[in-house]
C-alpha cells in the first residue's frame, strides 16, 4: 500500500468479510456490495470469463496442475488491461 492512500476494499456479505473479528487498518473502508447480486462483483465477473474461456472442461490430473492452469489464466487476464476493463464496466457507474 502506498503511504498517504486511502483504499476501498469490495466484498460480497461473505461471513469471513464481515466478521467483526477482522482488523482493518485506518487506510481501509470495506464496502460491502448488496445481497443478491452477485453481478455487481467484477472479481466473480473476472473469475467466471477465466472459467468460461480457459478453465472449464479440461481434465486435471493433479492439485498442481489445477493451480499451476488457475495461475495462468490469472496472469494471461492481468495481461490483457483492456479484458479486465471490460468485464468491470458498468455503464450506470461511468461519470459524464
Amino acid at each position: 500500500m502506498t503511504p498517504g492512500k486511502h483504499y476501498a476494499l469490495l466484498v460480497d456479505q461473505a461471513v469471513w468479510h464481515l466478521s467483526k473479528h477482522l482488523i482493518v487498518p485506518s487506510t481501509i473502508t470495506i464496502v460491502t456490495l448488496l445481497t443478491q447480486h452477485p453481478g455487481l462483483n467484477a472479481l466473480e465477473n473476472s473469475c467466471q470469463f477465466m472459467c468460461d474461456n480457459w478453465l472449464s472442461n479440461r481434465l486435471y490430473w493433479s492439485h498442481h496442475t489445477i493451480v499451476g492452469n488457475c495461475c495462468r489464466a490469472w496472469d494471461r487476464l492481468a495481461d490483457q488491461p483492456w479484458r479486465v476493463v471490460s468485464i468491470g464496466l458498468r455503464t450506470w457507474a461511468q461519470v459524464a
